[in-house]
């Protein structure tokens, strides 16, 4: 059965029960009572539950999964008009495997778990569509903004749903130089506390990340290396970290999922950290080189914080000729393949 978060969920009805508007289509997203242009405070407590697409409505019915998609990377992660294309190409991997994708996304302060052709491609083409993470849905719900959602909000909103699996890229973690500046995502925290299977190519390589995985231990998040003895590097294979526990099939990782469901307890997520092949991954020497001459970089030019990260990434792809972010997409694919065949055998 689709388990939610625990008491960290907002209050109201159950996301997948429908509701008068409940509709996913372009036309209802902008005459819905969360619309920017009409509602008003107070007017309909019901609008801040996620909207499920047509897709994803029907299907319980049909016995068939869904896998969580997020929406970053289609609206800040690759160029346009490429990544409407991706989006559309994971999805019909998804679908494929014999799931439903459901990509997740605010719009006009409706949060949306599936969306329909229309609005997947306002996510891909709208350059005002902002970045969402977990904390800030709830100010784009009440101001009736619209944005694509990060892996924390993505998760949130997806085991807010019901969903039990979700497929992204990498994840965030802890930042390098964490004792000057205690810079560390809020995927992890988030992750802490919402009961999905999140599957992965491991955490940005240009996190700590030892450092990182030390974190999720210590927040009781579960790790589960797929057909690997070490946690994936993100562009790379390996980070040469190992894991604790290896499994070789989605059969497996559906096992562990019933056994975590069996034991109950605290809420926390199951990273299943799958690696990029090796045969797609970025060249290892090159890699380390760029990064190496790109956190001297942001030495010397005084970058911090927030800044960090998109630096550190824009420096990979433009010194790779594009390399990483094809390693990236070869990654996301694979994550995407792998979340829709556990995702099926779960419901088995």
């Amino acid at each position: 059965m689709p388990q939610n978060p625990a008491e960290h969920l907002p209050p109201g009805r159950p996301a997948g029960r429908s509701s008068s508007h409940g509709r996913s289509s372009s036309h209802g997203a902008s005459s819905s009572p969360g619309a920017s242009s009409s509602h008003r405070p107070g007017d309909d407590e019901g609008r801040y539950e996620p909207v499920l697409s047509a897709e994803v409505r029907a299907a319980p019915a049909a016995g068939l999964p869904v896998v969580a998609l997020e929406s970053t990377i289609i609206a800040h992660g690759l160029p346009r008009p490429r990544n409407l294309r991706v989006a559309t190409e994971l999805e019909e991997i998804v679908r494929s495997a014999g799931a439903v994708p459901a990509t997740i996304a605010v719009l006009d302060g409706r949060a949306h778990v599936g969306l329909e052709k229309d609005e997947l491609a306002r996510i891909a083409e709208d350059p005002t569509v902002r970045k969402l993470s977990h904390r800030d849905l709830a100010p784009a719900l009440a101001s009736g903004a619209s944005g694509a959602t990060t892996v924390s909000a993505t998760a949130f909103l997806a085991a807010r749903a019901g969903l039990r699996v979700f497929a992204t890229g990498g994840l965030g973690g802890v930042h390098r130089g964490w004792t000057e500046h205690q810079d560390e995502s809020a995927d992890l925290r988030l992750l802490a506390r919402t009961g999905i299977t999140v599957v992965c190519a491991g955490v940005k390589s240009i996190l700590d990340v030892p450092a990182t995985l030390q974190r999720l231990e210590t927040l009781g998040v579960g790790i589960v290396g797929y057909g690997t003895g070490h946690f994936p590097g993100f562009y790379l294979s390996s980070s040469g970290v190992p894991v604790d526990w290896t499994v070789d099939s989605p059969a497996e990782v559906a096992e562990v999922m019933r056994a975590k469901d069996a034991l109950g307890g605290p809420q926390a997520a199951l990273i299943v950290a799958n690696p990029v092949p090796v045969e797609d991954q970025l060249d290892p020497a090159l890699h380390d080189r760029v990064l190496a001459e790109a956190l001297d970089a942001c030495r010397e030019r005084g970058i911090a914080g927030q800044g960090v990260t998109p630096f550190l990434l824009d420096q990979l792809t433009r010194r790779t000729g594009g390399a990483s972010l094809e390693a990236n997409l070869a990654a996301v694919r694979g994550n995407v393949r792998l979340a829709a065949r556990i995702a099926v055998a779960a419901v088995r």
